[in-house]
């Protein structure tokens, strides 16, 4: 059986769906905090059990019969996020899993400016200790995020924000069929993802620059990138807000983006999901017809 942790969540729910195209339900079973939001999956044959990284003891139950397991890295800020990495990829070492596939970022590192980046790394070298077969999923950084500008920006007419660098924003959709590929190929096929992944990235690296030229292009209405000093940014959104944690947890981000930690680009992508990824306009496109929805 193979196993998703995460599965009501974005990119787990997205992954699970790739997969019920390429296989049968019964073959895929979930691992989620609160079974109640999984109950369409239930009732579309998948086998849903609760699980919670923070709760070792109950992952047994959930990763029971696991032949691969997909961890979803935690949802978690701060010094717990490790330690909930870690307990469920011990988890699935225990439950027998022959392979484990973890959902890193394309530029995991100990030394990343960015405190998501130094997780994942801690992740990555945990999961090498344990004598299993492994693939880290090298996801480029979610293009989803950039959602949180874009209604701000159409607003007052400017992308303001810290100076920031080239990003290969990508999209989750992309990201869940190269997981789906990953727990359902085989080591030693062409292709096949194993071991820690190339950046797993859309073609191009965009900064806050070309995605306010994109969002003039789309909408029609001038949108002009206007570079704000760290501090004056950070006051801004508190005042505007947002909590101060968030804020410099946000800040973070735009650090590592100009020291170019996240401005790699590979094709590894496109070969393994066999289509060009969804580009940022295209992301870009479906925020905006969202918000015109809502």
């Amino acid at each position: 059986m193979l196993i998703v942790t995460g599965a009501t969540g974005r990119l787990g729910a997205l992954i699970v769906d790739r997969l019920l195209e390429r296989m049968p339900a019964y073959g895929i079973g979930v691992s989620v905090r609160d079974a109640e939001k999984a109950a369409g999956l239930a009732a579309r044959g998948v086998r849903v059990r609760a699980g919670d990284f923070t709760e070792p003891g109950g992952l047994r139950h959930a990763f029971e019969g696991a032949e691969r397991v997909l961890v979803v890295s935690a949802a978690i800020r701060g010094d717990g996020a490790s330690a909930a990495n870690r307990a469920a990829v011990d988890a699935a070492r225990e439950a027998g899993a022959r392979h484990i596939v973890y959902t890193s970022h394309q530029a995991a590192s100990p030394t990343s400016l960015f405190p998501p980046q130094r997780v994942h790394a801690a992740t990555e070298e945990h999961l090498k200790r344990q004598g299993v077969p492994y693939t880290v999923l090298r996801n480029g950084f979610y293009a989803a995020t950039l959602a949180s500008y874009v209604g701000t920006a159409l607003e007052t007419g400017t992308l303001a924000a810290p100076r920031d660098g080239l990003v290969s924003w990508t999209a989750h959709e992309d990201l869940a069929e190269a997981a789906a590929a990953a727990l359902t190929g085989h080591p030693g096929e062409e292709g096949a993802l194993t071991g820690i992944t190339p950046p797993l990235t859309s073609p191009n690296a965009l900064d806050f620059t070309d995605v306010a030229a994109i969002l003039s292009r789309l909408t029609g209405r001038a949108v002009t990138r206007v570079v704000m000093d760290d501090d004056a940014w950070t006051a801004a959104a508190v005042a505007g807000g947002m909590p101060r944690p968030a804020a410099e947890f946000a800040l973070t981000m735009f650090a590592a983006s100009r020291a170019g930690e996240f401005e790699a680009t590979d094709p590894t992508l496109e070969a393994v999901i066999g289509h060009p990824p969804k580009t940022v306009e295209e992301v870009l496109r479906e925020i905006l017809e969202g918000t015109t929805r809502s």
